[in-house]
């Protein structure tokens, strides 16, 4: 009856030498091997494909043929492969294959069915059975794992007749072919594709729907298209036979699935995703997670999203954060609040949530607070490194806050957008952004303006402050709640060339500061010059002049430099690897010369690039220490590039002051959570998480958010 399994066992007896079996026959019959069937082609007479369009009762009776393991089986296979949405795959398992005719003896339909699923949730809790239960009992059940009605067959009720004709004679055929009677059928229907009516019009009882996972060996991928799941009982006692004794259970009937949600009812706020009979079923990401895994993701998230509800007083302000959170991290195109609520709620909800972003009344502190706090946990460590940066963000509109022609360096140009000011914090642990403040132009405090300040609700409090003294400020703060120990701060060339900002950096923090090339420093303290009087003319007055200063472009040409080879930091296609060197040198401060410092240099291998970085540190650090920091002054750039492509940092549609600080701490939130997953499911990442590329490709085997 296991003819298959058999052979497989009788094989691997074979291999460990305890048989010896005949050589293979080659059999031209042998419908179930691997061959093509797409090179076959089948011409049976009989097979008529013209239309048949009339009512049910002139097609009657219809005759059922089991063709399993009969001449016929080749052809049921090539109508399924020519005509089911599925195609043909062999069923593994215990099957039964029929062909349908009608009363002239046309094809009309074809039917298969095959092993149930292993874990099916909606049935499984239909039943009511326990895990022992269902092992034991599991071969009882069968799945209609095909079911076709031929296309040029255009009857009304013909598929409902057929299910319902078919099933009558199922046991008998199963009980003659495998020894045994079913007790309960299960179909699956694609609600994309069809409504199902043939099942209900059979009396199919409708339980719910599956998760949208398929098992893959022995882990389970996400492919996002759940199906409607049906089962049929063929006995009244089904659950008895089944071993399941729980007569506290509903009635599998047609009230079974509104008895079920009305006692399932999910707690508000508690919901992985929150769903609605117009719910798009691709919004959610593609996991490739264990089966428990997957349960401890949608608890992680719960517990994850407990944190930040002491930030709101509604419990309708949970629910909306939880599903704009959500809405960062799905696979969205656009992920403004209208997709977001279209996707993810309903639409009048849209509403809701654009309320919830722009005036709802809840703390916005608090809810950077705890994110600050989690992420101190989740990343603190003695080897942290803050970082500085700017990031520009593309308008087209003019009313939304800060709003102004100016440098955007994302295009390189002068172009209308908003800049915002943040803070990243790395470790060996990982990397997040922590804090942000919008930049507003000096053009935002003029008369002009006025209208529009008040439109988007900028406090009354706010004064201009230039981009490196917000910079300054978000890093007093940082240094004052002592959430991240650090003893290095990082940026970029726009605040490394400002002199003032780095003197004004905290004595507790050695800064690696980015410069421009044509940066002049000294090699050595210079010494004061006087010109030489040449004997003509006048002496000339006494006056303080140093040698020439050189920039650090023409010091990088110096060959007596001595270069080591580093890995930097992981870029798209691998690691890219760079040769740094560093020497003491004196800035030039107004053609003056400051203080001693460090120059670091890095070139990389990959691009040629070139790069300079100034710090304070003590003459005394080690090389190996400067070459750490310089690894982790990337980070923040990956925090935006993952950000803009992943959660939607730059797709806001926010033009109020307050909507646009949220929007930034949602997604530092998003982040946090991805990298906590990042811990917990961490199994094809290298053992430091840092010189990873992006969540999506180390973590899991398909992408996400």
């Amino acid at each position: 009856m296991k003819d298959r399994a058999c052979r497989d066992i009788l094989s691997i007896l074979e291999q460990n030498g305890l048989i010896k079996l005949p050589p293979l026959r080659k059999c031209r019959d042998n419908i179930r091997g691997n061959h093509d069937i797409s090179k076959d082609f089948i011409e049976i007479r009989g097979l008529d494909t013209t239309l048949i369009a009339c009512s049910l009762r002139l097609l009657l009776p219809l005759s059922f043929k089991m063709v399993c393991q009969s001449s016929l089986e080749l052809l049921w296979n090539q109508l399924m492969k020519r005509h089911h949405y599925l195609g043909h795959t062999i069923l593994v398992g215990s099957y039964l294959k029929y062909l349908v005719y009608s009363n002239d003896g046309r094809i009309v339909s074809a039917l298969g069915w095959g092993s149930p699923v292993w874990k099916l949730k909606p049935r499984d809790i239909a039943i009511g059975w326990t895990v022992e239960q269902r092992n034991r009992h599991l071969h009882q059940l069968a799945n209609n794992q095909r079911f076709l009605i031929l296309p040029w067959v255009k009857v009304t009720n013909l598929a409902s007749y057929i299910l319902s004709q078919n099933i009558r004679i199922l046991n008998d055929d199963w009980e003659k072919r495998y020894g045994y009677r079913l007790l309960l059928l299960e179909s699956f229907v694609d609600p994309k594709r069809f409504k199902g009516s043939c099942y209900r019009a059979a009396n199919w009882i409708y339980v719910g729907q599956t998760k949208g996972f398929s098992k893959a060996g022995k882990s389970f991928f996400y492919h996002g298209s759940r199906k409607e799941v049906f089962l049929y009982p063929l006995s009244k006692e089904f659950r008895k036979e089944l071993g399941c004794a729980d007569d506290l259970l509903p009635a599998l009937d047609h009230r079974y699935y509104l008895s079920i949600v009305k006692f399932e009812e999910p707690k508000r706020g508690k919901k992985m995703i929150l769903e609605h009979e117009t719910w798009n079923r691709q919004s959610p990401p593609p996991f490739d997670l264990e089966e428990e895994d997957i349960e401890a993701l949608v608890e992680e998230f719960e517990r994850f999203h407990e944190l930040f509800e002491r930030s709101f007083k509604r419990a309708e302000q949970k629910s909306l954060s939880c599903c704009y959170l959500q809405g960062l991290m799905s696979p969205l195109k656009r992920k403004s609040m209208e997709p977001i609520a279209l996707n993810l709620m309903n639409t009048h909800r849209v509403r809701s949530l654009q309320h919830f972003m722009s005036s709802g009344q809840w703390s916005t502190d608090i809810l950077s607070e705890v994110q600050k706090e989690e992420a101190s946990k989740t990343l603190a460590g003695s080897d942290g490194v803050i970082s500085v940066d700017g990031s520009d963000f593309v308008k087209k509109g003019k009313n939304s806050v800060g709003v102004a022609r100016q440098w955007c360096s994302r295009l390189g140009k002068t172009e209308n957008c908003q800049a915002g000011v943040f803070l990243s914090y790395s470790s060996s642990k990982g990397y997040v952004l922590i804090d942000r403040k919008l930049y507003l132009p000096e053009t935002w405090f003029d008369e002009e303006h006025q209208e529009l300040w008040e439109k988007c609700k900028i406090p009354d409090d706010t004064e201009f402050k230039t981009k490196n003294e917000l910079a300054l400020e978000m890093i007093n703060q940082i240094q004052e709640n002592n959430l991240f120990p650090s003893r290095w701060i990082t940026c970029d060339s726009f605040f490394g060339r400002d002199s003032q900002f780095l003197d004004k950096i905290s004595d507790n923090l050695y800064y690696f500061a980015e410069v421009p090339c044509n940066t002049k420093v000294w090699k050595e303290r210079p010494t004061v010059e006087v010109p030489a009087y040449s004997g003509r003319g006048r002496r000339p007055a006494k006056k303080k002049c140093y040698p020439e200063s050189m920039s650090v472009s023409d010091l990088a040409k110096d060959t007596d430099l001595n270069w080591e080879k580093i890995m930097s930091e992981e870029g798209a296609k691998g690691p890219i690897v760079s040769k740094v060197t560093r020497l003491r040198v004196i800035e030039s401060r107004n053609q003056l010369p400051g203080k001693e410092c460090w120059l670091f240099i890095r070139k990389s291998l990959n691009s040629n690039e070139i790069k300079y970085y100034l710090s304070n540190a003590p003459e005394d650090t080690s090389f190996e220490e400067m070459c750490r920091v310089s690894t982790l002054r990337w980070p923040v750039e990956q925090c935006f590039q993952e950000g803009k492509s992943n959660l939607g940092m730059d797709q806001y549609e926010h033009r109020s002051w307050e909507a646009w600080h949220r929007h930034m701490t949602f997604v530092f939130i998003a982040q946090l959570f991805l990298l906590k997953l990042r811990h917990k499911f961490k199994k094809n990442s290298s053992a430091n998480i840092t010189t990873g590329n992006s969540f999506n490709e180390n973590c899991f085997t398909n992408k996400i958010l």
